[in-house]
């Protein structure tokens, strides 16, 4: 189970070394945001599609509020592209190649170029690749989400939206349903379980720490880039 990638494709190879000669065979849960914010996002996409090409791999890529902003991009590029811009799209189109539009040019009409040049360097298999990312897998009393649950309900009955953006109380209030839930999204500073959650965003694009957790008969065993120890 994988924390928040954005970009990070060194830190993917690094990690998967430690899951090969560790963890061979296991499921592997992706927690979304493989874009944005760092350098490779391109790279970061191609592997896992490579890695999980249809709903039979082992190999679990889920959707990230990211992906979402990408997504809603390229099917509106006139409604809201500064606020994916904002939080890391500039990255993103930097490791396909696209440039920026010109600053003097009308923002509705740049902003369309802007989406048929990236959609063209996307290509429809990537592009249709990230539609079909589920927003949520799960195995016994494990829940795995991009951001978070509302704890008042039944994770069956969960809006989308929060399993992409998360929720006020989520990481305040217990959860008393005996579901544990692990997700990505919050940066912190350790991973850590507690509470009914399990958190394991972070930071790798700025912190060099990408964070994984190995979770089998109750124990949950975390280890990250950057260090050969388990904790």
């Amino acid at each position: 189970m994988i924390g928040d990638l954005h970009g990070s494709s060194d830190l993917l190879f690094e990690l998967d070394r430690i899951i090969d000669g560790r963890y061979r065979g296991w499921p592997v849960v992706f927690l979304g945001d493989y874009i944005d914010r760092g350098e490779k996002s391109r790279a970061v996409l191609e592997m896992l599609m490579q890695a999980s090409p249809d709903a039979s791999s082992s190999i679990i890529c889920l959707m990230g509020n990211h992906e979402r902003m990408l997504l809603d991009f390229l099917d509106d590029p006139k409604t809201g592209p500064r606020r994916w811009l904002r939080y890391g799209g500039l990255q993103t189109l930097a490791s396909f190649g696209v440039p920026l539009p010109r600053s003097n040019s009308d923002d509705a009409r740049a902003f369309e170029e802007l989406r048929d040049r990236l959609a063209e360097a996307m290509g429809p298999e990537m592009i249709t690749w990230l539609r079909h990312r589920p927003l949520n897998w799960r195995t016994g009393n494990l829940w795995f989400v991009h951001a978070g649950a509302d704890p008042d309900l039944p994770m069956e009955d969960q809006d989308p939206d929060v399993l992409l953006w998360g929720h006020r109380r989520f990481r305040t209030q217990v959860r008393r349903d005996g579901q544990w839930v692990v997700h990505g999204h919050t940066i912190v500073e350790t991973p850590h379980a507690k509470d009914g959650r399990i958190a394991l965003d972070t930071g790798a694009y700025a912190t060099g720490r990408l964070s994984a957790a190995a979770i089998s008969r109750g124990e949950v065993e975390f280890f990250q880039t950057g260090t050969d120890k388990q904790f």
